[in-house]
């Protein structure tokens, strides 16, 4: 698998999937969330409803993934998962791994060849971003899958920058 960094929009990825940084609730929010809601457009809301009412009526589990259409987006799939809120006193560092791992099953399931992640957690969940950076890398390069082009894509200069430091070889 080849795996890049893209200093950038999410939701101008022109990927097989997209992967959101969903709260539980996958009725939209802020950061990655919220903007994948805005420009996917309403169809991804109305699935995300649908998929509410059906098997997650408490909420996505924190480390869980679904699918969903990626609307109006360049994308063909949204996968939401939810990671964990960062704590400096307990180690949750399973959890956010498991957001790569299953984003990357419900991936294999449909088919998916390309897909790319935001920073899981390493927003407004406090994750430290070089320690979000390592655990995805890791577990995305662990993980055995189907997809092919694996893209990490990061909204800020420091993001970036941690990614690019966990990517380089040593």
């Amino acid at each position: 698998m080849e795996i890049t960094l893209i200093l950038g929009d999410i939701t101008e990825q022109d990927v097989d999937a997209v992967v959101n940084a969903a709260n539980s609730s996958l009725l939209g929010g802020g950061g990655v969330d919220g903007a994948i809601h805005r420009r996917g457009g309403p169809e991804i809301l109305d699935e995300c409803r649908k998929l509410r009412a059906a098997q997650y009526g408490g909420g996505l589990p924190v480390g869980q993934a679904v699918a969903t259409t990626a609307g109006r987006l360049p994308a063909r799939w949204v996968i939401h998962t939810v990671g964990p809120v960062y704590s400096s006193s307990e180690d949750r560092s399973d959890r956010l791994a498991s957001c790569y791992r299953e984003s990357l099953r419900v991936a294999d399931q449909l088919g998916v060849t390309s897909i790319a992640f935001p920073a899981v957690s390493a927003g407004i969940y406090g994750w430290p971003m070089r320690d979000a950076a390592r655990i995805a890398v890791e577990t995305v390069r662990a993980t055995s899958t189907q997809v092919t082009d694996a893209r990490f894509v990061l909204f800020t200069d420091d993001a970036y920058a941690a990614f690019q430091e966990t990517l380089a070889p040593r």
